[in-house]
């Protein structure tokens, strides 16, 4: 009967114990199912704010490329301009010189033109003293080219001519007269020189060899051609050994 009893009072109280839990969890339903639609609700504005910064972000990045493009274009135009503007600078710069140049030509033919009328003569007979006046030139320069052959004529024969008569006297060169070694033999010790007939080389002459401004050799000229000629090595004047490119000029150059 006791064990009946506790029995009872044992589901009583797991019934009551069940009444109450049941009280207290309903009493939280409506505050836990209003927390979950509010968390649902602000889930949903935020996917919502999500999707649209999403959309604003793509239509700014879209934006910057196209303004991007467009500075790029921009700039590409500027740079156009730019070279443009230069270009046209360049083109005034030399239209102002032609400028410049034609109005200088311009008053030099005007000054012509009045120098001519002074002198009072006509167009032919500007032509025909022109022509004499040129003619007189080529005159001159043959005059001079005879002259210049006469006097290496002339040096020579005194210089062959001094041979025989006053074997003391050295072959004078003319005193500018400068040249260079094109070869060099040292097994005979001769040399052949860029200078020659139409220089003014006589063939006898002496010529000092330098380096650096230093005496190397004195040398004698035995071979005379017209632009160039041969020179043996003096006995006795080897100061040094002579190389393609050294400078002679003359030992005993004329007054």
């Amino acid at each position: 009967m006791l064990l009946r009893i506790s029995l009872i009072v044992a589901i009583l109280a797991g019934l009551g114990a069940g009444v109450v839990s049941y009280l207290e969890v309903s009493d939280k339903i409506p505050a836990l199912t209003k927390q979950r639609d509010d968390e649902h609700s602000a889930k949903v504005t935020a996917l919502g704010d999500l999707a649209k910064t999403r959309t604003d972000l793509k239509k700014t990045q879209g934006e910057l490329t196209q303004t991007k493009t467009e500075l790029a274009d921009t700039k590409a135009d500027r740079d156009k301009q730019i070279a443009r503007a230069d270009a046209q600078n360049k083109r005034a710069d030399v239209l102002n010189d032609k400028l410049t140049k034609a109005i200088g030509e311009r008053d030099d033919a005007q000054n012509e033109l009045a120098s001519f009328k002074a002198t009072g003569l006509t167009p032919d007979q500007v032509v025909k003293l022109n022509k004499n006046l040129k003619d007189a030139r080529m005159e001159i320069e043959a005059i001079t080219g005879e002259k210049v052959v006469l006097l290496h004529t002339i040096t020579r024969l005194t210089n062959e001519l001094n041979k025989y008569i006053g074997p003391d006297e050295y072959v004078k060169l003319r005193a500018d007269l400068k040249g260079k070694i094109l070869v060099v033999d040292p097994k005979w010790d001769f040399v052949i020189l860029d200078i020659g007939e139409d220089q003014g080389v006589i063939d006898g002459g002496e010529m000092l060899v330098s380096r650096e401004g230093k005496l190397v050799a004195k040398i004698i000229v035995r071979s005379v051609e017209k632009d160039r000629c041969i020179a043996n090595l003096i006995p006795g004047w080897k100061l040094g050994e002579m190389i393609e490119g050294d400078f002679v000029t003359p030992a005993h150059p004329a007054s």
